[in-house]
């Protein structure tokens, strides 16, 4: 086995498993925080396959996980009342006041916003060129500006919650066949992670050697 072959076999195991492995963690830690939120749950005991369980520990996360979705659906039907957006844009208000503790919460707030929305409401994704002779990816907006120009967002990478926001004619951009978890794979990846190869590397050392 060649140093090349086996350093493919140990990346591709790393892809497969690393991403595994800090799933785990994460659901791990999100578990045991959600354990120590302090709810009025009994302990309990339960007879199964002649063990002795404690679901104390469960009880308190499904009931801690139930009144979270509950608050978060209320908060969500109240930010569609009037006084809804009178309340966000006063907590906005304040928080933007807050020197340092301000950039935590515009990040957050928007990193929450693109995680949740912003896929669906990304349209087609666009090839426009920048400057002369590169492309960048961009998305339609669904928008136009009042002289008829296209609104595209132009985001960065791999930090998709960042980026553009540019005004250009429909013929100064170029159209793709690609869906939008296409391109946003690519963008989020910096590059490294297309959706779909469309070429086959060429080893140019293994030719090179062929031709001697």
């Amino acid at each position: 086995m060649s140093s090349a072959s086996w350093k493919r076999d140990f990346a591709s195991g790393l892809v497969i498993l690393v991403p595994l492995l800090v799933t785990a963690y994460i659901i791990v830690w999100l578990y045991l925080a959600l354990t120590a939120v302090p709810l009025p749950v009994d302990s309990q005991e339960i007879e199964l396959w002649n063990l002795s369980l404690n679901v104390q520990e469960p009880l308190r996360v499904a009931l801690t996980l139930v009144i979270f979705v509950l608050v978060v659906f209320s908060l969500g039907y109240l930010m569609r009342t009037t006084f809804g957006d009178v309340i966000e844009s006063g907590i906005d208000r304040v928080m933007n006041q807050l020197p340092g503790l301000r950039v935590v919460y515009n990040a957050s707030k928007m990193a929450v916003e693109t995680v949740v929305s912003g896929a669906d409401e990304l349209q087609e994704p666009v090839k426009i060129e920048t400057w002369q002779g590169m492309r960048m990816t961009a998305f339609k907006t669904g928008q136009t500006t009042d002289d008829g120009r296209d609104v595209l967002f132009l985001p960065t990478a791999p930090n998709i919650t960042t980026g553009f926001v540019v005004e250009v004619d429909p013929d100064s951009y170029t159209e793709t066949n690609e869906r939008v978890e296409e391109a946003l794979t690519r963008v989020l990846s910096a590059g490294f992670g297309e959706a779909e190869q469309t070429s086959i590397p060429v080893d140019v050392g293994a030719d090179d050697e062929d031709e001697e």
